[in-house]
Parts: C-alpha cells; structure tokens; sequence
C-alpha cells in the first residue's frame, strides 16, 4: 500500500464537487415558539440540514453536542428543547482511507519529471471522498506515477493543485514533487494560471461578451450547494463570451474565462445571470420550451478546454488544448440541427 494521507492533499485553487471542508463548530439559532418542544435530534437536523438524522443522534451520543447556556454536553437524543436554548454541534474529523494505485487509463497531454498534465473524462472524480474511494484520478496517478512521484510534503503523492467537478471534462495539470507544487499554487494564487472553459447554457446570451462577479459561498438554504453570497464566501469573476446562439434562443454555446477558481464557480455564476448550463440538476432549470431531446443530457455541459501555465522548473510558458469529448461533440450537433438563431 502506497503511505498516504487524504488530509494532506493540498489544493489552493479549487473548482470542484468534492466534499466541503466542515467548520470546527455549528452554532444553531435559538429555540423560538415554532421549534420549542422538539426533540432534540429533530431540532438539530431542522437547523442543521446537511446532517442526516443518525449523524446528529451519533453526534449527540458521542459527547460532539452541548447546549451554550450552560456549556453542558447533551446526551439524549429525545431531549426536549426549551425556548432560547442554543446548541453547539462539533462533528469529529472524518477519518479519510487511503488511495490505492488502480490501473485505470489516462489520457496524458503532457508528462516529464516535474509534472504532469491529463484529460479527464466527464465521469471520474478528482480526489477521494465520501462514496468515491476507488475510480478516482488520484487513484489512477498513483498507478502510472509509481516511483516517479518524489514526495509531496514528504509523501509519495500527486501532487493536487486544483480540481474540476466529477462531471465536468477537461485538462488538470499534478505536480509530482513538492517544489512544483509550491510554484503552481503560487500561479494559481496569483490568477496567472489561463484557463478557458466550454459550456453549453440554456436561453440566449444577449451580450457578446461579459463578465460576471460575486463572492461564492455555501448556500444559506441548501448547504450541498454554492451560492452569491451578500456577506462572506470569496470574490469570484468569470468572463464570458457567446460563442453561438441555438434554435430561436432556448440554448447558446458560450467561453469562460476564470480569474478565480471557486467551487462551482462558473455554473453558480451562469446560473446567476439566467443561463444555467444544459445537464446541471443543482443548478440548473430547465426552460419549458426546451426540446425533449435536451432536457436529459446527463451532465453539466462544461468542459475544460485550454490550460496555460509557466512551467515551475524551465520557465518555459506551456499551455495545452483539449477538444470537446464525443458527449459534447454530440450536444452542439443537436443544437446545430435545432437551427442558430
């Protein structure tokens, strides 16, 4: 087995659906007349809906739930709650399990001793989390980079210096040592990374070419989801420009150029504008004049297309393109014998 540890697996430019980092502690609002009276467990998964109802008894009957007033830890689950009550919920750090090397196929645009750069296809997630431990990119990076990998903050790993979300195509770059995962984290830091994306969204994109900004964060309503936050979050643009215009308007092809790299950063800010990508059921909502032949493409029609960096070790600017795969290819043919607008 390969020594790693999921927790040190830094990525400082993110643009992905894995798991979002829990803060340390969730302080509920107060019990009001509406809420007073419930047991205990229901009250917190009311304040608390990204936690499922055996999570928040499991919190309960392992000491991570203790009410503010009195500082006192809360034992029973069918505790009845009182007005004006606040509970401080701690959940234990998840234990992550270790990648192993799987011999699954990659297609790799660029490798030397420094780096690598591949093509992921829509389908297979970055990084290992919850319900996705095996099948992963770094599970295949562990199998192809085997002794190639000198060690990331002392351990034989890829390097993940950012990610895009499971369905989502397109081109990542890893490094292999730590040097190079220091100076790519820095160009990411810094917004120098060029990164262009393809999606297809729905309805017409009036201007040719635009820009969108907002500080994206967790979702006050939906806690599984990103959102325009008012207070909070971080800054985020995205720059657009209409690449074709589909079928009376219902759909158009547009290019995303990121500054920033936020979780789910351009399909929040599409969504934003009134054009959220064909295939996003998270964000998404589908137009009722779409043509049935869209409404079940089985993804978010996004593709990450164009990667451009320094390189860490020579200097040397490098950049890389990707075509749309064959699903996308097949989407755009669809639109296009829908007719352009």
């Amino acid at each position: 087995m390969a020594d790693n540890n999921l927790t040190d697996y830094l990525t400082d430019d993110i643009d992905s659906d894995s798991e979002y980092t829990q803060t340390s502690q969730i302080v509920t609002q107060k019990v009001s007349s509406d809420t007073e009276n419930l047991r205990l467990d229901k009250f917190l998964v009311f304040c608390c809906p990204q936690f499922s109802r055996n999570q928040i008894i499991r919190f309960i009957t392992t000491d991570c739930v203790k009410r503010v007033q009195d500082n006192e830890f809360m034992i029973k689950p069918d505790y009845r709650v009182k007005i004006d009550e606040t509970f401080e919920i701690t959940p234990p750090n998840a234990i992550p399990a270790e990648p192993e090397p799987e011999n699954i196929p990659l297609n790799i645009l660029y490798e030397d001793n420094d780096l690598l750069v591949v093509n992921k296809p829509a389908g297979m997630v970055v990084h290992p989390g919850a319900g996705n431990y095996t099948g992963t990119l770094v599970n295949a990076l562990l199998y192809h980079c085997k002794d190639s990998l000198s060690g990331i903050g002392g351990v034989k790993r890829p390097g993940i210096v950012h990610r895009i979300d499971k369905d989502t195509s397109g081109i990542l770059v890893i490094a292999k040592n730590d040097f190079t995962h220091i100076r790519l984290s820095e160009q990411f830091s810094a917004h120098t990374i060029e990164r262009i994306y393809q999606a297809f969204v729905w309805n017409l994109v009036q201007q040719k070419e635009g820009i969108v900004t907002g500080n994206i964060g967790r979702s006050p309503i939906n806690r599984q989801k990103m959102a325009l936050v008012k207070t909070g979050g971080k800054p985020a643009t995205t720059h657009y420009e209409r690449l074709a215009v589909y079928h009376k308007g219902i759909a158009s092809h547009i290019q995303c150029v990121l500054e920033t790299g936020r979780t789910h950063q351009i399909r929040v800010h599409m969504s934003s504008i009134g054009h959220a990508l064909i295939g996003d059921n998270i964000y998404g909502v589908i137009p009722k004049t779409a043509p049935a032949i869209l409404k079940f493409f089985p993804r978010q029609a996004l593709h990450a297309g164009f990667l451009g960096f320094v390189h860490p070790k020579s200097g040397k600017y490098l950049s890389f393109s990707a075509p749309l795969p064959d699903d996308l290819q097949q989407l755009k043919q669809t639109l296009e014998n829908l007719g352009a607008s």
